[in-house]
Parts: structure tokens; C-alpha cells; sequence
């Protein structure tokens, strides 16, 4: 796995066109194919990691072929490594101390707001839901410390404050097992 990979994410209003976008972008530049798919209501959504140039080559490649169709892009240098398997479904936290909840409502917002929260503390990206049967809203889930949570929740609202994309964030101190196993 790449320490510090970049992430670029086209999302279109169109599936046709979506497809055609993820075609050229996979093959403009050898990057890593995330997720390419429909997502609530009608839309299509790509997301591509890897090294920064190539990313950045595959992200303006999904920019060009979106046009006129493209609802919201983002290009992420240097995400931080949790990202990725968090999105995945496949992190392994740790023991569940405090968990929070950050709901958005865009995909782009939740990857902003995550990357933030885990660069600016001693948290753990638990799971990150994009879009996948939320009607185009995402969500993630961290665990830590109650003071490290709220920390790393300041910084996800602050990075998407001019986004006005924030649904809700709630934490919960110490969760009953029975919710901490079906979040984690």
C-alpha cells in the first residue's frame, strides 16, 4: 500500500458518461480503480488512488470526458493512509473507547472531513460508506479517546465548512458492545 496516496473522485449525473470517464481514466495513467459505480439518484461515481502524478493525470483525463456532466470532483494529495481501507471496509480498529458518526451530504465532503479528522488526531477511521444506498450521502465512523475524537470532529467540520455539506455528527462515549459490533 502507498504511505501517503493520492485520491481523485469524478462523480457524474449521467451512467453512460460515467463509464466512459472511468474507461479513460484507468487508461490514461496506471492508477488504482477504487469504486466505479451508480450511485442515489442516477448518478456515477469514480474514485481512483496511487502515486500523486498519475493520479493528478487520471483526475484532469476524468475532469475533460465528464464535461458538461460532472456533479462534484475532488483530487486529494497526500491522503492519509487510513483512507483507503476505510473505504474498503477492511480497517481493523482498535478497541472501541469513544465513536463518532460523520454524516455528510456528499461523497467528496466525507473523504475532505475524514482525511482531516485522522491527520488531526489520535483517531481511527472505523468505516467510510460513500454514497452506497444513502441517496448520494456518505458517512464515517472513528474511534479513540473522547478528547482525540472531538479534536479530529472540529477538524472534519472545519475542512468542509464552506461546503455547507455536513449532515450531522454525533458521539457517543463508551458504546454498548452490541452497536460496536455492527459498526466495526
Amino acid at each position: 500500500m502507498i504511505e501517503k496516496p493520492s485520491i481523485a473522485l469524478i462523480e457524474l449525473r449521467s451512467v453512460a458518461r460515467g463509464m466512459k470517464t472511468c474507461d479513460e481514466m484507468v487508461k490514461k495513467a496506471p492508477v488504482q480503480l477504487l469504486e466505479a459505480r451508480t450511485i442515489c439518484p442516477g448518478k456515477y461515481m469514480i474514485l481512483v488512488a496511487g502515486m500523486t502524478a498519475p493520479v493528478e493525470e487520471s483526475y484532469k483525463k476524468g475532469i475533460e470526458i465528464g464535461d458538461d456532466l460532472l456533479v462534484e470532483e475532488l483530487f486529494l494529495p497526500n491522503a492519509h493512509a487510513q483512507l483507503i481501507p476505510a473505504m474498503e471496509a477492511c480497517a481493523t480498529p482498535p478497541e472501541v473507547d469513544a465513536l463518532a458518526v460523520f454524516e455528510t451530504f456528499t461523497v467528496a465532503s466525507a473523504i475532505l472531513a475524514g482525511d482531516a479528522a485522522v491527520k488531526e488526531a489520535d483517531v481511527h477511521l472505523i468505516d467510510m460508506r460513500l454514497a452506497n444506498g444513502l441517496g448520494g450521502k456518505s458517512f464515517f465512523t472513528l474511534t479513540g479517546p473522547v478528547a482525540e475524537i472531538e479534536a479530529a470532529v472540529d477538524a472534519g467540520k472545519k475542512a468542509i465548512s464552506s461546503l455547507a455539506s455536513l449532515v450531522a455528527v454525533e458521539i457517543m462515549p463508551r458504546p454498548h458492545e452490541d452497536l460496536i459490533m455492527k459498526v466495526s
